[in-house]
């Protein structure tokens, strides 16, 4: 009978959500993008630094944002009209191209949490795929920029399924789509909020910190990840 792990309630403890699965039964890992495996694509320091570059009006912007980033994130907004509400509703001294080519510049790799995936990936032991909020654009820019198809077999973002973190719908179209119970697949994300869900349908969870945190966490539910 497999050992079932216990977690300590010292302050040293991995950031786990749920009942500790043993590497036989964790099969499948749905992982974020932004803040896990490449800096946020276009976050509030991203449109601050924005709003700095290009002289526009923060608080303006913001509130734009905050209106058109549901539609864009779900996909049914495209970036063109994204543009245009949040900053292209008035004349510029800038183009839509220079921006654009900002916004995509804020996208970073972060190399540590990369060799983690790629030796799961290497191990073949796991159904690897995303589990991300992001727009269409940005998206698949960043999937071709950092080639995350080497190690991913599916990308449920947002833009693609028309459902965000942390509403349960997402959660639950992946698990449908790949048929895995809930139970076998292991769900991380730097947001406590966005795990919330994927606990709720039975999901084992990891918040995620940096990548020598993510290595204890999964040696501690059995996930043996070969330092690099």
């Amino acid at each position: 009978m497999a050992r079932i792990l216990r977690q300590e309630k010292s302050s040293s403890a991995p950031i786990l959500a749920g009942p500790r699965l043993t590497v036989a039964e964790i099969n499948t890992m749905f992982w974020d993008v932004g803040g896990v495996i490449l800096s946020n694509g276009w976050d509030r320091p991203a449109r601050a630094e924005a709003a700095r570059k290009f002289a526009i009006d923060l608080a303006e912007f913001e509130d734009r944002h905050e209106q058109a980033s549901p539609g864009f994130e779900n996909g049914k907004v495209t970036l063109e009209t994204y543009l245009d509400r949040t900053i292209f509703y008035r004349p510029r001294a800038f183009s839509k191209e220079e921006f654009r080519d900002f916004m995509f510049s804020q996208s970073k790799e972060l190399p540590g949490t990369r060799a983690v995936l790629d030796e799961l990936a290497q191990s073949g032991r796991y159904l690897l795929a995303t589990l991300n909020n992001e727009a269409l654009e940005l998206n698949l820019y960043r999937i071709e920029h950092f080639n995350l198809r080497r190690v991913f077999t599916a990308f449920f973002s947002s833009c693609f399924v028309g459902a965000r973190k942390p509403d349960r719908e997402i959660y639950q179209i992946a698990l449908e789509v790949t048929q895995r119970p809930p139970g076998n697949c292991l769900f991380i994300d730097d947001r406590a909020l966005n795990l919330e869900s994927a606990r709720q349908l039975g999901m084992q969870a990891i918040q995620f910190r940096d990548a020598e945190q993510l290595r204890k966490d999964l040696a501690a539910l059995g996930v043996d990840v070969v330092a690099a």
